[in-house]
């Protein structure tokens, strides 16, 4: 008894680190408390007394059952996108844990969580442990089960994929991005001026969530309306396509892209995409600072 009182202790001790680790991993609070739970389990069958950096071995222990968690996931596309999808630009949604959740998600990046979920397991776990959690390669093969060559593979073509590339030249692109966060800053705050003036008078939002003739709203003036003070909090700046556009993921899970089209500083078209197979034709990545 005592000696499991033991290993309990250590093992708390350990506790917030490992959630942190499996949040990254599997992009949900309760699959990640479910695989700590499981790395509990696995120690509690062990003999402690035999191993020597439990830090070492509790964070190998869950990123195993992380990986076959994701593995497991009989299409990881589907599961990152909510089933019932919001019929509005604002849509709120049932939230199991909102602030716990809402916390991890702000400080790891919505960006980042969502471009993670494009990742295949091997390069989302190889990526997780070596670039944020400073692992380093030859202890991280072993778990996904790859050589360390082939391991810092996984990670530099993770990398690549993470911060994908400009489809503009970097003046273009500064200059587009910057009309797309005035788009977005005017959205949240409400100031109806900003927000038209970021338009073109003769924009066109396409909306995949509609259908009919709601599908299509024209005009800056409309669109404008439409917006104004109630973008969804979980909006974020990301790379669509090589170009600045917007995820809106709360809690990672990722509900609707917006892609933008900008033509002399002025936006001229919004698609917001939310069907699962339409994303996943698209091209996500973090947009760097």
């Amino acid at each position: 008894m005592t000696e499991q009182v033991g290993l309990a202790n250590t093992f708390e001790a350990h506790r917030k680190h490992l959630q942190a680790v499996a949040y990254r991993l599997l992009g949900s609070w309760s699959e990640a408390e479910d695989a700590v739970q499981e790395a509990w389990l696995r120690l509690s069958r062990a003999d402690g007394s035999g191993i020597e950096n439990m830090g070492g071995w509790l964070t190998t222990v869950v990123s195993r059952v992380c990986l076959d968690m994701l593995r497991s996931r009989k299409s990881r596309r589907e599961e990152s996108i909510e089933t019932h999808l919001p019929h509005s630009f604002t849509g709120e949604e049932n939230i199991i844990d909102p602030e716990q959740e809402a916390l991890l998600a702000d400080s790891v990046g919505i960006a980042l969580l969502v471009v993670l979920g494009n990742l295949n397991p091997a390069e989302r776990i190889t990526f997780v442990l070596h670039d944020i959690f400073s692992m380093p390669f030859n202890e991280i093969a072993p778990i996904v089960g790859k050589s360390e060559s082939a391991t810092r593979q996984l990670a530099s073509r993770a990398r690549r994929r993470i911060r994908g590339a400009k489809a503009l030249p970097d003046a273009d692109f500064d200059h587009q991005r910057d009309v797309v966060q005035a788009f977005l800053a005017a959205a949240h705050s409400g100031d109806f001026e900003p927000l038209v003036a970021a338009l073109d008078p003769d924009v066109i939002l396409r909306d995949d969530r509609q259908t009919g003739s709601s599908r299509v709203t024209r005009g800056a003036v409309a669109l404008a309306k439409q917006v104004s003070g109630r973008a969804h909090k979980a909006a974020q700046l990301a790379l669509v396509n090589g170009q600045a556009g917007i995820v809106v993921a709360p809690r990672g899970r990722l509900l609707y892209v917006l892609k933008f089209t900008v033509n002399r500083g002025k936006i001229t078209e919004v698609d917001l995409i939310s069907d699962p197979e339409r994303i996943s034709q698209l091209a996500l990545a973090v947009l760097s600072d």
